[in-house]
């Protein structure tokens, strides 16, 4: 059967995918939920030279939302958190009832952080700012999709990351990156291609931050960086 899916600006009547989930090596499934117009076209540009991505529909409303994720199958929702029919904790205690293997991601432009965390509390598997760059939506969603929780620190601090749990570590925000990126197993050559960086001086943040953790490689530095809250 073929598959119909809405375009991101205009959500339309989705037909079911009927078939069993998501196939090995196919790309994930990206929803978006979100009332501006703008903001739909927008993830779809960004996310449409992602071959491991794709923007299969997307809502302009909570309930419309609930209504056409069943039908979508997403593997990920980007979640707005101000919508105007329903409160994004709402909406993702919805879905994790009626798609319980979807990841949800919400999405905001503000920093209201009790209503992220009610969000987040209620089953959201992470929340991005909408300034993202193609780049680091693309990146944070596979992320999400490994199993990670992905939290914007400028909207919740205190999550691995953030300003105040840098400062008590002593690593700088350069040298925080390179690890997280070496916890995902990634080489010095991918850092360095992730980031944007030359490999030796790939090489050098790493070795900043194992001396700073007291670490003699990388495996120990990613644990004592788990310990205490960096990851």
């Amino acid at each position: 059967m073929t598959e119909v899916v809405s375009t991101p600006s205009t959500p339309g009547v989705a037909v079911p995918d009927t078939r069993g989930g998501r196939r090995a090596g196919s790309a994930a499934r990206v929803m978006v939920v979100d009332d501006h117009p703008v903001v739909r076209d927008g993830v779809a540009l960004l996310l449409g030279a992602e071959p491991a991505l794709t923007v299969v529909g997307s809502a302009e409303s909570g309930r419309a939302g609930l209504e056409r994720a069943p039908l979508l199958r997403p593997d990920v929702v980007l979640l707005d958190l101000r919508l105007p029919d329903m409160p994004a904790a709402e909406v993702a205690a919805g879905l994790r009832t009626r798609c319980p293997a979807a990841r949800i991601v919400v999405f905001t432009a503000h920093g209201d952080d009790r209503d992220i965390r009610a969000a987040l509390a209620a089953g959201a598997h992470g929340c991005l700012v909408k300034d993202a760059a193609a780049t680091d939506l693309a990146d944070a969603l596979r992320r999400v999709l490994r199993g990670e929780r992905v939290v914007d620190r400028r909207v919740v601090p205190g999550e691995p990351g953030s300003p105040a749990t840098l400062a008590r570590s002593g690593l700088t925000r350069r040298e925080y990156e390179v690890l997280r990126h070496a916890a995902q197993g990634r080489t010095n050559p991918e850092i360095a291609e992730a980031m944007g960086l030359a490999r030796n001086t790939v090489k050098t943040y790493l070795q900043s931050a194992l001396h700073k953790l007291g670490a003699r490689n990388r495996v120990e530095a990613i644990s004592r960086a788990s310990e205490i809250g960096l990851l």
